[in-house]
């Protein structure tokens, strides 16, 4: 059983995390660009990939449950976990200033850009990219027997 949630987890972060990290990034060269139908694709890539990665936290949850030895309990697990939760806050306001976004550039008022939205999706999404990181590193490096 162990194994195969483990490829779950794993096949899952690949899958999730990495197209959720590069359409956040992309967002606000989208935004500069003024190009709405890009925008709401990204929006909806966001949206469903957000979803689809909860299963690495579910996964990832089930394997820890099955691991001899209380792996839930160890300090690494606990902080991956609570950054999980921390990024998958982020990627709701992530996903809130894209709708935001693409309401204002879909609107006649020439003065609304989305600047503001702009520079909070470019900052999220980078903050983002480092938590995804910093819970790579606590699954590799401290390892089962830390």
């Amino acid at each position: 059983m162990a194994p195969l949630l483990l490829w779950l987890h794993i096949a899952f972060a690949i899958f999730t995390i990495g197209p959720i990290t590069a359409a956040t990034m992309a967002a606000p060269r989208v935004i500069r660009n003024k190009n709405v139908p890009a925008l709401k694709f990204i929006q909806r890539t966001t949206r469903i990939y957000s979803f689809a990665a909860i299963g690495v936290f579910v996964f990832g949850l089930a394997l820890g449950a099955i691991m001899p030895g209380g792996v839930l309990g160890r300090w690494y697990m606990t902080a991956s976990m609570t950054l999980f939760i921390v990024a998958a806050v982020m990627l709701v306001i992530i996903d809130r200033d894209l709708r935001t976004a693409v309401r204002a550039l879909e609107s006649e008022d020439a003065a609304d850009d989305a600047k503001v939205q702009n520079g909070r999706i470019a900052a999220i999404s980078g903050l983002l990219s480092v938590i995804w990181l910093v819970i790579l590193f606590l699954m590799v490096v401290p390892g089962p027997t830390a």
